[in-house]
């Protein structure tokens, strides 16, 4: 097994995680919406405000004014996600609203039906999401105000595009998609430097969340980088939580976790030939 060396351990996760992050630029460089591909392309004089839930440029600041004053009012609110339900390509990735959308459906399609391309497709969406200065709060905010609206979100095919099925928000839901998105961040910020660059000098996970799992992903990243390893003893992580939250997770539960964090790191920095 090919053991790759990287330059210092990696002990515990970037707790100070300006280190993996710039400041706003304007004109700023947008991530394409394939992360797999680390390419920034300038694409003029837009200003990324992803985490204050709009986007401004001079071509659309007219209408931009007019969605933020409709989104006022309760009824063009409820016309605003009703629109956005179904989401163009090019659209994702054009409001965090948009995004916590785009993430959710990737979510909750993994979890209905299984399968590593899914995973990658909700790891990829939460990488595109970091690069553009979201954090996970401002997305739960999000997902929080579409469940209290009655917004239901169009369930995604087996290989992309809607089926026209739609479902409502669960509480539960967002807690766990945030939770996902959170372990995704904190990998991210467990990366060697630079990994991906964040448009944005906004923390990306709240102090909450790095507490909790900065350790749990740190381990893994030394197992990933160090040893060239793919997998851990979950008695290993389940370990780690005890230490941290005073209990630990069900086996399968910590499992899935880990998958998570290792998938995450193939996305971000493969170390081995695709086969």
């Amino acid at each position: 097994m090919l053991t790759v060396h990287i330059p210092g351990a990696f002990n515990c996760c970037q707790a100070h995680t300006d280190m993996n992050m710039v400041q706003e630029a304007t004109p700023c460089m947008l991530m394409h919406v394939n992360p797999l591909i680390h390419m920034a392309t300038s694409i003029g004089p837009l200003k990324v405000l992803c985490y204050k839930s709009n986007w401004s440029s001079s071509r659309n600041f007219n209408s931009q004014l007019k969605l933020q004053h409709f989104s006022h009012q309760i009824t063009s609110k409820r016309w605003l996600c009703r629109s956005q339900d179904s989401i163009s390509p090019e659209n994702e990735y054009r409001s965090s609203r948009n995004i916590a959308i785009s993430l959710f459906r990737r979510y909750r399609n993994f979890v209905e039906r299984g399968g590593g391309d899914n995973l990658k497709e909700f790891i990829s969406a939460g990488v595109n999401a970091y690069a553009l200065g979201c954090t996970d709060e401002g997305l739960r905010k999000e997902l929080i105000d579409m469940k209290d609206s009655g917004v239901e979100i169009e369930v995604m095919q087996a290989y992309g595009g809607s089926t026209g099925l739609k479902s409502k928000i669960i509480s539960g839901e967002v807690d766990e998609c945030i939770m996902w998105l959170s372990i995704v961040f904190i990998t991210i910020l467990c990366t060697p430097q630079p990994t991906i660059v964040r448009w944005s000098s906004i923390p990306p996970v709240s102090e909450e969340m790095l507490i909790q799992w900065k350790g749990f992903c740190a381990i893994i990243a030394n197992a990933y980088y160090m040893r060239g390893m793919a997998w851990l003893p979950v008695k290993t992580l389940q370990m780690e939580q005890m230490a941290v939250m005073g209990r630990a997770e069900e086996p399968s539960v910590v499992a899935s976790r880990m998958r998570l964090v290792f998938s995450t790191l193939e996305v971000v920095s493969p170390q081995w030939p695709r086969v």
